[in-house]
């Protein structure tokens, strides 16, 4: 909430496709870089202590952050304490998916998979209604809004390394293996780390081909989020008109993280009669259907219509996906193959960011790119199609 207000809807910056572009790879790409390497600790340091100490680390890097904000920081320097800040999610997030399997049994891994996401969607959610409130509460008492929202986070980050801490230090794992490389022998050869991580994940197809799916389809919805952002700033809005388009922005958040819970609760249920592959088409097929109607209408309501469906679909497809990759990966290589996943993750969605840059107008309106990013989901759809049901007659032929 703090960095939204703070970098896009400030009422002296106006931005465009291309500088939306420049933050999200300012803040997502580099992570790229830090895959490989967090892929190696996850496999060898207690996620225990990944999950508190990394927590601990944002208190004082988002206390530095508030600092900067509240000196009125921009350009370079701003972008690198935000991308500072966020970088330690790399941890987070892969150590968590990578430890999952330590505390569920497998037959619930797609449940588990899909009520940790939802708790972390339900908390996004209550932050940017908190984040709202805690803005004003600090306005009102005569301190910069922003600021105060920072200052708030780091407190909160604070108690979540101290929630952390309250499990058992090897619960989380990596399971010992004593044949494994110490860190810092694994560090200096990370490279050869990753390609065995690759190497392994192409040994577990079903997994593969699930993260080529979610590549394809952060793609196609990073563009529509790039193309969201504009309409609500450019488009449903006057360009002064700031505070109404980040409400409305909010709003469209809020709706399309409805969807995501809505997932949550569908995907187990929904699995339990077909199978997660066939709920994946299913779920690329309804975004391809809900990018042209009702998206294309380009009205308000029906951007929230369009925002909840592909929350539902985005949302489900990752508790597959996540599901897949836990089942099908060794534990002595699930940190590298999340890690991997994560800058999947990441690198879909920026290179979708540049994409919109070139192809996107400044209010965000395109019939032809609605167009574009429809036929994008259902040839994924029918490719997904294909090299699953060449794997499932390999496995049984």
């Amino acid at each position: 909430m703090a960095l939204a207000s703070y970098v896009i809807f400030s009422p002296e910056r106006q931005p465009s496709p291309a500088a939306i572009a420049g933050t999200l790879a300012t803040v997502l790409l580099p992570f790229s870089v830090l895959g490989p390497f967090v892929g190696v600790f996850l496999d060898r340091w207690s996620r225990r202590q990944v999950l508190a100490l990394a927590n601990f680390a944002r208190v004082a890097l988002v206390l530095l952050l508030a600092t900067g904000v509240a000196a009125d920081l921009d350009g370079p320097l701003l972008f690198g304490l935000i991308l500072a800040c966020l970088s330690v999610n790399r941890f987070l997030l892969a150590g968590l998916s990578a430890a999952l399997p330590h505390v569920v049994r497998r037959e619930d891994l797609l449940t588990a998979n899909a009520i940790t996401p939802t708790g972390g969607t339900l908390a996004f959610i209550l932050g940017l209604g908190f984040g709202s409130l805690t803005r004003t509460i600090w306005a009102n008492a005569g301190i910069d809004g922003d600021v105060g929202a920072l200052v708030t986070a780091s407190v909160l980050y604070a108690v979540a390394g101290g929630l952390a801490l309250r499990m058992p230090r090897d619960l989380l794992g990596p399971d010992f293996d004593p044949d494994r490389p110490a860190v810092r022998e694994a560090a200096r050869h990370v490279m050869q780390g990753l390609v065995d991580g690759l190497r392994h994940l192409g040994e577990r197809r079903p997994a593969a081909y699930g993260l080529a799916a979610i590549g394809a389809h952060r793609f196609f919805y990073g563009i529509s989020t790039v193309a969201t952002i504009l309409l609500y700033r450019n488009y449903f809005y006057e360009s002064d008109n700031v505070d109404a388009a980040f409400a409305g922005l909010t709003l469209a958040v809020l709706v399309s993280g409805v969807g995501f819970v809505l997932a949550a609760f569908l995907t187990p249920l929904v699995t339990r009669w077909i199978s997660a592959r066939t709920w994946i088409l299913m779920l690329l097929a309804a975004a391809a259907v809900t990018e042209v109607f009702p998206g294309a209408l380009y009205t308000e309501p029906s951007l929230l219509v369009a925002a909840f469906f592909l929350g539902l679909a985005s949302q489900g497809i990752k508790i597959c996906v996540d599901t897949l990759v836990q089942t099908n990966i060794d534990d002595a290589y699930r940190g590298r193959v999340f890690s991997i996943y994560d800058v999947i993750f990441n690198v879909a969605f920026v290179a979708a960011a540049g994409v919109g840059a070139v192809v996107l107008p400044a209010d965000g309106k395109s019939y032809g790119v609605l167009t574009a990013i429809a036929i994008g989901y259902a040839l994924t759809a029918l490719g997904y199609t294909a090299l699953t049901r060449r794997t499932t007659v390999a496995a049984t032929g």
